[in-house]
């Protein structure tokens, strides 16, 4: 049995209550002071996430963009806003890797470091197996390709407060903060990187800050070399705390981004045919639907199975009961038993009210709302199913009815302009 892994700021989370368990590969903080309290500080406040087991891969050279082409299946020559423009430097976008069969092999965000470097994200463990599928078929393209696994500090820092909050700790910031949209970077994590001097903490330490995440609201991931990852968090977690900021652990992570919308790699996308669910904007369909846009790793397997794959939705409870997703079925409305559930997480900061879900963060919420948070997540059934029907989840102690959703958690901040939280 391998030894668990621990990253960089596995000693902080110990000696600041972190509660830890082992997540995949590596130790993790599952919570600190309590699950509600980190999910909510990230829509009133700001939360920081230890996300340093998460990998990074690194593809430079003259035929990168090729390779990443052939691999992911969002065409990066028309991947940008509603214009389907080219993926350009300092952005980056949302997509997958899948195997010859259509099958997800891992999720992914690619960034355009410049026209012959792109940086991708994948998850924890993902790395030796993203670089190595890569190698496998690049055939003579010249690419160089660094797995970066367990040799980059990665953390991340959301919420409203979160761009008060590095204004406090980044030499220039308003330089930094112009132009920065959603789904954009700037800087880089090696100090040799001419572009190391883009971003830096009033100390001079370099960095590539991301304006992205998993929370569905505003904030920022940060890459940076592994010896500057605890001071930089002890930087601005201190900044921070004038502002409210909190630390947090997986489990806010894990019911922040269900109310986002936002898939767990694994879980809710995997060794099955990756059509038919909320992120279909990850595949390069042609605007007429007469197919792709480009030619890619898994392309005929999805067009093969188009008419037979399951569909994977969305749900939204009535109230904050969860069934166990690793023992939960799907039920339709005649009882028959029709999939499974993949996630069934709480959104905490939501509630109904006349029928309606508001946030806490809602600016048209009723007066007095209080949040009682409402169950959610995705389930993988064997036939289509609508917006606002009625399904039944069954695991050995309850069932729960939910109904099929569009969306959960209402008025989130992510793609906000940053010059309202300045």
């Amino acid at each position: 049995m391998e030894e668990i892994k621990k990253t960089f700021l596995n000693q902080w989370h110990a000696d600041n209550g972190g509660n830890l368990v082992g997540f995949g590969d590596y130790e993790m903080p599952l919570w600190y002071s309590s699950v509600k309290k980190e999910h909510l500080v990230v829509l009133t406040n700001a939360g920081m996430f230890d996300t340093s087991h998460m990998a990074v891969v690194m593809a430079k050279g003259a035929d990168a963009f090729d390779l990443i082409q052939l691999c992911f299946t969002r065409d990066l020559n028309a991947c940008i806003g509603k214009d389907k423009l080219p993926i350009a430097v300092g952005r980056c976008v949302y997509g997958a890797y899948l195997d010859e069969n259509g099958y997800a092999i891992d999720d992914a965000i690619i960034g355009k470091v410049s026209d012959t470097e792109y940086m991708i994200v994948v998850n924890a463990g993902m790395g030796g197996a993203i670089a190595k599928h890569m190698e496998t078929v690049k055939g003579d393209r010249q690419v160089d390709i660094a797995d970066l696994t367990d040799r980059l500090g990665k953390f991340d820092i959301q919420g409203p407060m979160s761009v008060k909050i590095m204004q406090k700790v980044l030499k220039d910031p308003e330089k930094v903060f112009d132009k920065m949209v959603y789904f954009s970077f700037k800087g880089h994590f090696d100090p040799a990187s001419p572009l190391a001097d883009q971003v830096q903490l009033k100390d001079g330490t370099p960095l590539l800050l991301s304006r992205s995440g998993y929370t569905g609201e505003v904030g920022f991931e940060v890459f940076i070399a592994p010896e500057d990852t605890v001071k930089a968090w002890e930087t601005i977690m201190a900044a921070g705390q004038e502002f409210g900021c909190l630390p947090c652990g997986l489990a806010a992570r894990d019911s922040l981004r269900t109310g986002s919308l936002l898939p767990l790699s694994h879980q809710d996308i995997g060794h099955w045919t990756y059509l038919n669910h909320p992120w279909c904007f990850a595949l390069p369909y042609a605007d007429d639907g007469s197919g792709f846009t480009k030619e890619f790793i898994g392309a005929q397997a999805l067009v093969a199975a188009r008419d037979t794959a399951e569909h994977t939705v969305a749900f939204v409870g009535s109230d904050l009961r969860k069934v166990d997703a690793h023992d939960a079925r799907v039920l339709d409305a005649e009882g028959n038993d029709i999939g499974t559930v993949l996630t069934c997480a709480t959104d905490i900061a939501v509630g109904r009210v006349a029928g309606k879900i508001y946030s806490i963060a809602s600016p048209d919420k009723p007066e007095n709302f209080k949040a009682k948070g409402l169950c959610c997540g995705y389930v993988k059934v064997k036939t289509r199913l609508s917006v606002g029907e009625t399904i039944t989840l069954q695991d050995k102690k309850r069932k729960l009815t939910v109904s099929v959703a569009a969306d959960v958690r209402p008025d989130r901040t992510a793609r906000k302009p940053l010059k309202l939280f300045m």
